[in-house]
């Protein structure tokens, strides 16, 4: 596939994930410079093509002397996240960006890893959409194909960790934007437990609290030494520790198989062979799989987007207060104008909106205490080409396609549950699908030991191999 594009090379960081570039730093075969500017290297060799960049800080952001896990790695932040003396404009060129004066919260547990801060990366306004494209504006391209969208609102993260640049970055998930680009990019991501981490200052104003933090990776171990990592400098003693989870455990688990998404939709040919193909591989491996229906009532998609609705209407209304003086509510997007539009002609239906999303939890726990982990798809169908998701497509029609995108993701964010997004094949024209493993209340550990699993009996695609062949 010609429009494939990556930056892997013999150099510092090779094919390295996280886990092996921080052991060369700590044995001293390399040093965090060189792992820094082997970074900065291949982000000039691809970001015009990929475009996932929104600040490229002017001197990285070295850890101190403390050390971390995993000192001297590279990354990048998602833009909606407050680093010192970098700007945050949560993608919206309704915000004038000014230098943050400190580290938000979560951003210093994410720094306490020891990981090198080279700037900050893509999202869709506010992180509003599942896919990284603007109403004006490049949008950030899929390094497996830069004719389809990489998904959303991690969009900028999920295209350089995928196409090599750094072996793991920061993104976070309101909706699955954590989850969709990493089954758009062949990428591993697991969204936690909500209250698993240190909250950022917008999180911490929702009634709901929708949004956890996390990163991108190209393998399960990272995920696991990140949380692991995290730990260290803050845990939820109200939450049962993850520690440190090095591969699949033993014992054989009930996992319910959920096809079809809360609003009623079933996936695409190739979406569902993917999951079915994943079923098998965990049941020849002794794990127990059901057919299941919807932990949830279907009336979660409405009152779901009632809350995005919401959360639209809130930053057009605060985006002075949260965002300065400058901000111009007139440059908002056509998307976050939709729903913000929407959620004022359905106000009334706000109140029942907000009980039965937090009543939600109690469902999903319900149905938890027969399963053990459920199986399902990250999207209902194959990744898009750009242009489909554009947030300036009239919103009715772009609200349709985002919900029919989206089928299974909010579930988690709603009821508080952990879920990871593994890579689970390519589809007949070379583009990642995803598969998606949930849980009850705190068992990231359980979701880890899985995504070993299916890591070593059906290998993730690499997009260089890809590359080579196609």
């Amino acid at each position: 596939m010609t429009d494939r594009v990556h930056a892997f090379t013999d150099d510092a960081l090779g094919e390295h994930d996280a886990v092996a570039s921080a052991a060369l730093v700590r044995d001293g075969v390399v040093s965090p410079d060189e792992l820094t500017r082997a970074a900065l290297a291949r982000l000039d060799a691809v970001n015009s093509r990929l475009n996932a960049i929104a600040y490229r800080a002017p001197v990285p952001r070295a850890a101190g002397a403390g050390g971390g896990a995993w000192f001297g790695v590279p990354t990048f932040v998602k833009d909606n996240a407050d680093v010192a003396g970098l700007p945050s404009r949560y993608g919206s060129a309704a915000i004038t960006p000014h230098p943050a004066g400190k580290d938000d919260r979560f951003t210093a547990q994410l720094l306490s890893t020891g990981v090198t801060v080279l700037g900050k990366t893509t999202m869709p306004e506010f992180g509003f959409t599942s896919t990284t494209e603007f109403e004006d504006g490049e949008p950030t391209r899929n390094p497996w194909h830069t004719g389809y969208t990489v998904g959303g609102s991690s969009g900028g993260s999920a295209a350089l960790v995928a196409a090599g640049v750094v072996p793991v970055a920061h993104g976070n998930d309101g909706g699955g934007s954590l989850r969709i680009p990493a089954a758009c990019a062949g990428l591993v991501s697991l969204k936690p437990s909500r209250f698993r981490h240190l909250d950022n200052a917008q999180a911490r104003q929702l009634p709901i609290k929708l949004v956890s933090e996390g990163v991108l990776s190209r393998s399960v171990r990272d995920q696991a030494a990140y949380y692991a990592a995290v730990e260290k400098y803050w845990r939820n003693p109200k939450l049962p520790p993850i520690g440190i989870v090095e591969g699949p455990a033993e014992r054989k688990l009930r996992i319910g198989l959920l096809t079809t998404a809360a609003n009623g939709l079933e996936p695409d040919a190739e979406t569902l062979a993917a999951v079915t193909a994943t079923a098998g591989v965990l049941a020849a491996a002794g794990h127990t799989i059901e057919p299941m229906a919807s932990p949830v009532s279907g009336q979660l998609v409405a009152d779901f987007l009632q809350y995005w609705g919401f959360l639209a209407q809130m930053s057009e209304v605060t985006g002075k207060l949260s965002h300065g003086r400058s901000f111009a509510a007139a440059r908002l997007e056509t998307f976050t104008k939709g729903l913000a539009a929407s959620f004022r002609r359905r106000l009334l239906a706000t109140p029942g909106a907000l009980y039965r999303l937090n009543r939600a939890r109690a469902d999903y726990d319900a149905v938890l205490t027969r399963y053990d982990a459920i199986l399902s798809p990250v999207l209902t169908h194959t990744t898009p080409e750009i242009g489909y998701l554009n947030p300036g497509v009239p919103f009715a029609e772009s609200i349709e396609r985002v919900t029919n995108f989206v089928g299974y993701t909010p579930i988690n964010n709603v009821t508080g549950s952990p879920s990871i997004a593994v890579p689970a094949g390519l589809t007949a024209g070379g583009l990642p699908i995803g598969v998606m493993l949930s849980g009850a209340y705190g068992a990231e550990r359980t979701l880890l030991e899985l995504g070993f699993l299916l890591e070593a009996q059906a290998p993730f695609p690499r997009i260089a191999a890809a590359a080579t062949e196609s």
